[in-house]
């Protein structure tokens, strides 16, 4: 049977036909079509997507023009449909660009710029707008107001799919109450099934933007979360892309589109880190892939029959006797001051002595004398000059001892002496037959020729020489390879050259540079990350770590990791997992993120929680918080629900989550040390008292007092009162007693009924209400004491409490 395709060609004009049917399509119809790509997959996402897009816009609007954001969502019911409003008090924005801002996709100005943003696309909000049109047919309604404007700009706008560009159906002034920011109100259809998603999204932002009000009012509930801080996050500042991670395609763009000539002038001007410095670094990494590097040949001494200052004086002619032999001896005694010689430390020798000849002697040495004197230096010394200079003591030829000698040292020492010999000299023939006198290889070419010569070596003396082998001589060999000093190509040369450009990516990879700088990012810290924690949950410890930058191709990251514990945290289940990339929450795809991947492969026994199996989500009353800040997050798709599992980020991800977890681990273990102080000191409590009454039966003494006994038994800090009468006053003395093995600080403060007298030396009061509070911070050392000491009216009464020390290590006696 004959198929479709098969018979297109025979019919006349079916390709015009076909070509007919082919038009371009426009960003927004793709995305009419495929909405679910961007978050907009069911009603109930579709809402809690459009509610993330316009609360991530208004924040970054407020914080780029210095206001502190306060925003206010409300989501209405209408019937088959749902309304949302969202209000800010941002800069507003101007008649012109409003329209493009919310009815045309891939619109904005962060998508270009190289620092942190919640959105650079510029699909977010129109995409939300896209999402109302399609679903209700109606249109955004949009109000905004710049400052200082005495009215607000109003549209009703739709966007047109085929051509991607603002519908405009109202454009009217109007007044509104706010002195500037912009409201957006959308009709969709949608549901409050995801309710749970929704507020844990306005929860989850006041955590990670504690500069920010947020206010949620929804038809089942409505709730503000207050700021934390007045402090905005810190200002971020464009920077340049970083040589690790751009890409041969985009070097080439940037290398056609360069003002600059050479390559290090390209470096310096069109990336961030790259000084002089590092650009030659680069240029020499270039130049070894490039133009390759010279072999370095070990320098022979004048016993081994080498005569290169008389091979020179051969080579030279006409220049005199006196000053041929000064040039040649010069070059001779410069050479074997060396260990090793190549090609062009040659060529660099015998230019010095031949100017140093012409300014001696009066006699020039030009550009064919000084070809000629390399030429046969360098025969003489690698061997391929007069016969006596061949071969060494063993019979073979200097580079074949050479590449013996290299190749014997990096091997393994259980390798057969003749193996290495007979590599040694297949490996040295490749050098001796090289078309390049100056025996010029790339990396690739050197473990071409070593595999040849492993090759042959295998197949005609039977003898293994595997891949750690041949790896090893090859970095043998290479390290003892030297850069050549050869100008690289001009910019405009490596843009019509594909392998150039290529090669010089590879050496930027290559080079050692400094991380990007950070000014581009605004993580939000450790204080900012505890203090958005202790806002919206309620538990009893709380800690937080900021890494340091890190870099993934070529763009900077900083992870950032908070733990809060107890309290009235959820207990049972699994830990609750928070995750943020540039501020914004992550709602969905749990699953498929980096952040939840790492969190399950950290053994959180080890850090006092329990997790079954030993793998997965820990369990118990635990809130594990993870920020990613990076110029560009590597998303999973377009919707940006999850981070992708990206290695270097990964890393950072553990690192700074089992930073804060090691707090963790302190707390619970401090707190169950607490535990079986508490519980040792309970059964205390019930015996001492009792075995007190009975000595002071039997001894018919008076009972002792046993907080003493208590004390040190538990090795606590004991804090007694004591009281003596001073005439119509009393002298009140406050000991401090450790017997805990380590320096304890305390707090002390006594209320008191009347002024007191005459106080120690470090000790303050303070008047408040008919009270004094007689205040008194010190520090004890292990086995020490120290004393508090004043003067009071006799009547006077005292209520004193002790901070610093943890309950279950103090024993307070108050007469």
């Amino acid at each position: 049977m004959t198929s479709f395709q098969s018979t297109l060609g025979e019919e006349e004009g079916i390709a015009e036909e076909l070509a007919e049917n082919q038009r371009a399509i426009s960003i927004a119809e793709f995305f009419e079509k495929n909405k679910h790509m961007l978050g907009f997959d069911s009603g109930a996402r579709g809402l809690v997507t459009a509610v993330k897009e316009a609360v991530d816009n208004a924040l970054d609007a407020a914080e780029e023009a210095g206001i502190l954001p306060d925003i206010y969502v409300e989501i209405q019911e209408e019937g088959d449909y749902y309304r949302l409003i969202v209000e800010d008090n941002g800069p507003g924005l101007t008649k012109e660009s409003l329209p493009k801002v919310f009815g045309k996709l891939l619109y904005g100005s962060r998508f270009h710029a190289r620092e942190q943003s919640r959105g650079q696309q510029g699909i977010g909000i129109s995409a939300a707008v896209l999402y109302s049109q399609l679903t209700s047919g109606k249109p955004a309604k949009i109000t905004s107001r710049t400052q200082g404007s005495s009215e607000a700009e109003y549209f009703e706008l739709i966007i047109d799919t085929d051509d991607n560009e603002p519908e405009i159906s109202v454009e009217e002034t109007a007044s509104w109450d706010r002195p500037h920011g912009t409201r957006i109100e959308l009709e969709m259809e949608a549901n409050m099934r995801a309710r749970a998603q929704l507020h844990d999204y306005i929860k989850h932002t006041a955590v990670v933007n504690p500069h920010a009000r947020l206010e949620l009012n929804e038809p089942s509930a409505h709730f503000k979360a207050e700021r934390a801080t007045d402090e905005l996050p810190e200002e971020t500042e464009e920077i340049r892309p970083h040589p690790h991670g751009v890409e041969l395609g985009t070097v080439m763009k940037m290398l056609s589109a360069t003002d600059s000539h050479s390559i290090s002038g390209f470096l310096q001007e069109e990336f961030t880190r790259v000084g002089k410095k590092t650009a030659n670094s680069v240029i020499d990494e270039f130049r070894d892939r490039h133009f390759g590097r010279e072999m370095s040949w070990e320098t022979p001494t004048a016993t081994e029959g080498v005569a290169v200052g008389q091979a020179i004086e051969d080579a030279t002619a006409n220049k005199g006797a006196t000053a041929t032999a000064d040039f040649a001896e010069t070059i001779a005694t410069t050479v074997e001051n060396r260990e090793r010689i190549c090609h062009h430390k040659l060529v660099e020798i015998v230019e010095s002595a031949a100017e140093s000849a012409e300014d001696d002697h009066g006699t020039t040495f030009g550009e064919t004398v000084r070809e000629n004197a390399v030429e046969a230096a360098w025969a003489e010394l690698v061997g391929l000059g007069g016969e006596s200079a061949e071969a060494d003591s063993d019979g073979d030829s200097r580079m074949t001892a050479d590449v013996y000698a290299l190749a014997d040292d990096a091997t393994s020492t259980r390798k057969d002496d003749e193996v290495i010999h007979a590599f040694a000299e297949r490996l040295a023939g490749q050098f001796e037959d090289a078309e390049d006198p100056r025996h010029r290889f790339t990396h690739a070419k050197l473990r071409s020729a070593v595999d040849r010569a492993a090759e042959l070596t295998e197949e005609y003396d039977d003898a293994a020489f595997g891949d750690t082998a041949r790896e090893n001589v090859v970095e043998a060999i290479w390290g003892v390879m030297r850069t050549v000093p050869d100008d690289p190509p001009l910019v405009r040369e490596l843009t019509e050259d594909r392998d150039a450009s290529s090669q010089l990516v590879d050496g930027m990879r290559a080079t050692d540079i400094m991380a990007p700088p950070t000014r581009c990012l605004s993580p939000i810290t450790d204080e900012l990350i505890e203090a958005g924690l202790r806002k919206e949950f309620d538990a009893d410890f709380y800690a937080a770590a900021t890494r340091d930058a890190g870099v993934s191709g070529g763009d900077p990251f900083i992870v950032e990791a908070g733990i809060a514990y107890g309290g009235e945290l959820e207990a049972e289940g699994s830990a609750d997992v928070l995750r943020f990339a540039n501020r914004v929450p992550l709602v969905y795809q749990r699953g498929a993120c980096a952040t939840t991947d790492v969190v399950k492969q950290i053994g959180w026994r080890n850090y006092g929680l329990d997790q079954p199996g030993g793998s997965g989500l820990p369990n118990g009353p635990a809130v594990i918080m993870v920020h990613v800040a990076s110029t560009n997050v590597p998303f999973t798709s377009e919707s940006k629900d999850a981070v992708a599992n990206v290695p270097e980020i990964e890393d950072e991800i553990e690192l700074a989550i089992r930073e804060a977890a090691r707090e963790l681990k302190s707390y619970l273990n401090k707190r169950r040390s607490m535990e079986k102080r508490r519980r040792k000191q309970s059964v205390l409590g019930q015996i001492l008292p009792e075995m007190a009454e009975k000595v002071a039966e039997v001894t018919d003494n008076p009972e002792p007092n046993i907080d003493d006994a208590v004390a040190r038994i538990m090795n606590n800090v004991l804090v007694e009162r004591e009281l003596e009468e001073n005439g119509d006053g009393q002298s009140v003395s406050i000991v401090v007693e450790n017997h805990t093995s380590t320096t304890e600080s305390f707090e002390l403060t006594d209320i008191v009924t009347a002024e007191p007298r005459n106080l120690s030396d470090g000790a303050n009061v303070v008047e408040m209400d008919g009270e004094w509070f007689v205040k008194w911070d010190d520090d004890v050392s292990s086995g020490e004491e120290t004393t508090l000491e004043y003067e009071v009216d006799a009547d006077a009464s005292f209520d004193l409490d002790v901070s610093g020390v943890e309950s279950e290590k103090l024993t307070v006696t108050d007469q």
